[in-house]
């Protein structure tokens, strides 16, 4: 219960912050809603439920680089602030401010691990944006196979939005992995906060 009062605490500041900002639309409402973020905490996406909403030609590549009207956006510090207001509803990914949900193209995932360190019995993931990860129960890793045969693996980063696991990362991955039996046959996976995640199809290892 106090941590529902907290959020939805957080979330009227949020609204009263952009009530007093002028021109809170567009992306100046995102940078807006974005700065407000108390700390190095991130904005109460989740709880925002614009009246507007709309799509934005903003669009996330396979390789992370973010593009504005086909232009990249080479300010990081840009793309780290639009990445903290990123939600995933059922019909996509957005960018979302109290006031306004605006729709993005996003080709793969919308950030990449470009980092991974063990650290005791967790696997610390860092993303190009910089947020910190670690695996477990509540952020898996996953691996599909692409159409091209090759592994596609993936980390969840929070609230559904996912992060492609860049290739020198993944190989790290598959050097920490063990063999386990399941019952699909061995399997190498990695194990982390007491979750463990396949790297790969039973008996690919063998082969």
């Amino acid at each position: 219960m106090a941590s529902s009062t907290l959020e939805a605490n957080r979330g009227a500041a949020y609204l009263q912050g952009m009530a007093n900002e002028p021109g809170t639309s567009g992306l100046d409402g995102v940078i807006a809603a974005a700065k407000q973020a108390p700390g190095r905490g991130l904005p109460p996406v989740h709880l925002w439920n614009p009246a507007h909403c709309g799509e934005i030609d903003i669009v996330i590549r396979k390789d992370g680089t973010w593009f504005h009207e086909g232009t990249p956006i080479g300010r990081e510090a840009l793309v780290r602030l639009f990445s903290t207001v990123l939600r995933k509803d059922p019909d996509g990914i957005h960018l979302v401010t109290p006031v306004e949900k605006m729709k993005i193209t996003v080709e793969d995932a919308p950030f990449i691990a470009v980092r991974v360190d063990r650290e005791g019995e967790a696997l610390r993931f860092l993303t190009n944006v910089g947020d910190e990860v670690e695996a477990g129960p509540e952020n898996a890793i996953r691996v599909e196979m692409g159409e091209d045969g090759e592994p596609r693996p993936y980390l969840h980063v929070r609230r559904g939005l996912e992060a492609l696991i860049a290739r020198p990362v993944f190989y790290e991955l598959v050097e920490m992995a063990q063999e386990r039996d399941t019952p699909q046959g061995p399997t190498l996976g990695v194990a982390s906060n007491g979750a463990w995640f396949p790297v790969g199809p039973p008996g690919a290892h063998r082969l």
